[in-house]
């Protein structure tokens, strides 16, 4: 099988993972890098916590549409979630648990941030889609199965985007919900295709609640 993500480099800042109270997992999108979306970690810093930032090949997870057939995006989709998978489980070898484990993304990365989460449901830190949904062309590709416990989820995007639609974002909202997430979602319209500062904000919010300063004392 051709698992071209399989050997590409994970970037790492903060504390490290031996040492780490919690991860966050940073995936960036298509046509950036793993220093690019590694940038969030400063406005998205907590003290004793770890921030992982793969790199895809050649600086793409999957070649098509995120809206395409599945298997328009094969090898090349199922190497990224397995490549998201090694990191959860290298991380789970540090001794930190998944309910310790923030996984976000941005537009490719976001994508994939709900994809895997919702192939691999289980109390999780945190989600954090910024501007992304559940990937697949037809209705059934939505359906997953599995409990999310009550992760938080937010799932952020602008309307009209150039490459997510709104009616996804909603759609993905509405799953992640009925598999027991707490999502929050939030429409910027006019937005182009970035992460704003109120984004950043939510975040933040997000992080000080699964991380929070009072554990260091």
């Amino acid at each position: 099988m051709i698992d071209p993500h399989a050997n590409t480099p994970v970037l790492r800042t903060g504390t490290p993972l031996a040492k780490a109270r919690g991860v966050v997992v940073l995936l960036h999108g298509r046509g950036a890098s793993a220093e690019d979306i590694l940038t969030l970690a400063s406005p998205l810093h907590r003290d004793g916590v770890a921030y992982l930032a793969p790199q895809a090949a050649n600086h793409t997870w999957y070649p098509q549409s995120f809206l395409a057939p599945r298997e328009a995006n094969e090898p090349y989709l199922a190497s990224a979630l397995a490549k998201i998978a090694a990191i959860v489980v290298e991380i789970e070898a540090a001794g930190i648990a998944r309910e310790r484990i923030v996984i976000a993304g941005f537009s490719q990365g976001a994508c994939l941030t709900t994809e895997f989460a919702a192939t691999n449901p289980a109390r999780y830190a945190g989600l954090i889609a910024f501007t992304g949904g559940l990937i697949g062309s037809r209705d059934i590709d939505l359906h997953h199965e599995g409990f999310f416990a009550g992760t938080p989820a937010l799932l952020l995007s602008g309307d009209p985007d150039p490459h997510v639609p709104w009616s996804r974002v909603e759609a993905t909202a509405a799953e992640l919900t009925r598999m027991g997430a707490d999502v929050l979602t939030r429409r910027y319209p006019g937005r182009p295709h970035t992460i704003s500062g109120d984004e950043i904000d939510h975040a933040c919010r997000l992080l000080e609640q699964a991380f929070p300063a009072t554990e260091l004392r």
